[in-house]
């Protein structure tokens, strides 16, 4: 009786298990697909706007807008890795081979930690424009901000290559993509991950936007500039926003990743929707900085009013010419073959 009781219990938590599992497989596809096309709108917008600034301004390029382009190429790249993650969990494996395993992997992980070195970078280049702008203008920091943006490149790639090298696929009942590193190494490498990718990383963009919270309220004070308030008022909440953002998106993949080394939830009855959660919102992050460094700011926002004038007014002039267009091209010779006939009638 007892042993009935177990083989019934079993089977209802077995058909618990299907039904989530065919749910994860229809809404994984769908929340991906809306992550991929709003985060390449975004992205392309971004670059179609800063591109467009550096054509027309004579001045070089703002720091700010190179390192905003060098954010936008990274979080492409990590968009792109997407579909083949989509597709993997749609169809319950690993369907691309082992190169593209290991290759997939590497590229995740380095456009995703080259994406948070240049969100660091952008809280100091900040920092540096708006407490030390002089120095800033006399060291000509906007001529070192693109080979700043490729030795970023460097520690990201760093840390993305024990995923090509240890990744493999494992062929059983069906094929997965996984690290093939022991318990102990990947123990260490999470570790470096965390403090690297993410805690250091943190710890710049509250310290850089501190430091500017301190000196435009120091200003304040000293009555040098009392339009500074609303400035400063401005920069509090922007900076909050970003970190706190920050913290969110990513803490929860690094939280998962330290469980999953620990086995402390990997047979709990949740863990994936837990994993599906928090490898969506570290997906979201190539939607979510187009927001919070390009459409926050008044001139990026400006420029895409005035890009958005520019293709209406284009829109507009191809539904004024179309008509004649056609009108030239088919109703004549329609009229001309009907006249030709009546003649010959």
């Amino acid at each position: 009786m007892e042993t009935l009781g177990q083989q019934i219990n079993s089977s209802g938590l077995g058909q618990t298990k299907r039904t989530h599992e065919a749910w994860i497989k229809v809404l994984v596809p769908i929340l991906d697909g809306l992550i991929l096309v709003t985060g390449l709108v975004g992205q392309t917008l971004v670059i179609t706007i800063l591109t467009g600034r550096r054509k027309k301004e004579s001045q070089p390029p703002h720091g700010t807008d190179t390192l905003l382009l060098a954010l936008s190429a990274a979080d492409l790249l990590l968009l792109l890795c997407l579909p083949f993650h989509t597709s993997a969990i749609t169809l319950g494996f690993w369907p691309f081979g082992s190169f593209l395993c290991k290759a997939i992997s590497f590229l995740g992980v380095a456009c995703s930690a080259a994406s948070v070195f240049t969100l660091a970078a952008l809280a100091v280049t900040r920092y540096l424009t708006v407490v030390h702008p002089t120095w800033a203008y006399r060291s000509r920091m906007h001529r070192r901000i693109k080979l700043t943006v490729a030795l970023l490149w460097v520690p990201a790639s760093a840390l993305a290559a024990p995923q090509f090298a240890f990744r493999t696929v494992s062929a059983s009942s069906a094929v997965y993509c996984f690290a093939f590193l022991s318990e102990f190494s990947q123990l260490i490498y999470s570790i470096a991950l965390f403090i690297i990718g993410f805690a250091l990383p943190l710890g710049i963009i509250v310290l850089m936007y501190t430091k500017i919270y301190c000196f435009l309220r120091h200003a304040r004070l000293l009555g040098n500039a009392p339009q500074l308030e609303r400035y400063q008022s401005q920069v509090t909440h922007t900076s909050a926003l970003l970190v706190l953002v920050f913290t969110v998106l990513w803490l929860p993949s690094y939280a998962l990743m330290f469980s999953y080394v620990g086995g402390n939830i990997t047979s709990s009855p949740g863990y994936n929707t837990i994993a599906i959660l928090a490898r969506l919102l570290a997906s979201s992050v190539a939607v979510v900085n187009p927001v919070l460094y390009g459409f926050m700011s008044q001139k990026f926002r400006r420029d895409l009013l005035e890009l958005g004038r520019e293709r209406w007014a284009w829109c507009k002039s191809c539904l004024i010419d179309c008509p004649d267009v056609m009108g030239r091209d088919m109703v004549q010779p329609f009229e001309l073959d009907t006249t030709s006939e009546g003649g010959q009638n």
